[in-house]
């Protein structure tokens, strides 16, 4: 017979609540670790991260990895492992190589067009004649590919 108590006084699933993931946080590092992976020289675009990461989830879209890729550097930082490092030629100062992730046209974020536009150049990322979006017949990269 166990020498201590194991029940919480709050009830049976008080102690599984207070450790279960939060959800936005579950879906933030889900779409963070994708986006990691993604190899130097591709590319993957909002849908198609928010969909492989909803057949994990069951929920989520396009918007919510731009919010999550637009908060990598500073609200979801702590989801990124420590020491993490982008993979490829180009030295960024976040662990998250957000220029590979493109909207459904192939274009970065216009905001950063010209920094993520230099540094899929610099990484050999096929893009389109006009040098404007990534080229996402060729680019694109499918987890299932490594």
């Amino acid at each position: 017979m166990p020498d201590h108590d194991d029940t919480d006084p709050a009830g049976p699933d008080a102690s599984r609540a207070r450790t279960a993931p939060d959800p936005v946080e579950e879906y933030a590092a889900a779409v963070l670790d994708l986006a990691r992976r993604i190899p130097s020289g591709r590319a993957m675009t909002y849908g198609l991260i928010a969909e492989i990461v909803g057949e994990r989830l069951g929920r989520g879209g396009p918007r919510q990895v731009g919010n999550v890729m637009a908060g990598s550097g500073d609200r979801y930082a702590h989801l990124v492992p420590e020491g993490a490092a982008v993979v490829g030629p180009v030295q960024d100062n976040h662990p998250v190589p957000w220029w590979r992730v493109v909207n459904a046209a192939g274009s970065p974020p216009a905001r950063h067009l010209t920094a993520a536009l230099d540094a899929l150049r610099a990484e050999g990322c096929p893009l389109t004649r006009d040098g404007r979006r990534v080229d996402l017949r060729r680019a694109v990269w499918f987890p299932d590919e490594d």
